[in-house]
């Protein structure tokens, strides 16, 4: 899949380490970020299901990574960590993971950052034809988070 994804993307991939930090929320999913020495906490509301789907999220950054931690758990409790290496690709206006999960293994992800012009459906086209080009089959397909995969449901 290396191979495949490195032929059409825009340049050399970015390699990051991340760990996040899952908390549990209502709604959505609360997490913390840290990915090579900087940090931000990311709310995302994304339904489960396989195939391209919508992906709503606000990031902040986070000068104080431990107090904010701290804090979070106390208030929400933590329900996951998630460890990975991500190699990031660009094509066009597509991100391609190529992600390496502690005790999951590996996957690859697509994210189509839609312009304020663009409609869902375009985004949809955009994704479905990335699928079509790395010959991703639908049995491939994940319907959820890495953290959902890595703690009972």
């Amino acid at each position: 899949m290396r191979s495949r994804v490195a032929a059409i993307a825009d340049h050399a991939p970015e390699m990051l380490e991340q760990e996040d930090v899952f908390f549990t929320v209502p709604l959505g999913r609360l997490k913390l970020r840290m990915q090579n020495g900087a940090t931000e906490l990311i709310y995302y509301l994304r339904e489960n299901s396989s195939g391209p789907r919508q992906s709503n999220y606000l990031r902040i950054p986070i000068p104080d990574p431990a107090a904010t931690r701290a804090m979070l758990a106390l208030v929400h409790g933590e329900r996951g960590i998630i460890r990975k290496t991500r190699w990031l690709y660009l094509v066009g206006q597509t991100r391609i993971h190529l992600d390496r999960v502690e005790n999951l293994g590996d996957f690859l992800e697509l994210e189509v950052v839609l312009r304020d012009d663009q409609s869902l459906d375009e985004g949809t086209v955009i994704a479905r034809d990335l699928i079509a080009r790395l010959d991703i089959r639908n049995d491939d397909l994940v319907d959820r988070a890495y953290v959902d995969l890595d703690t009972p449901t």
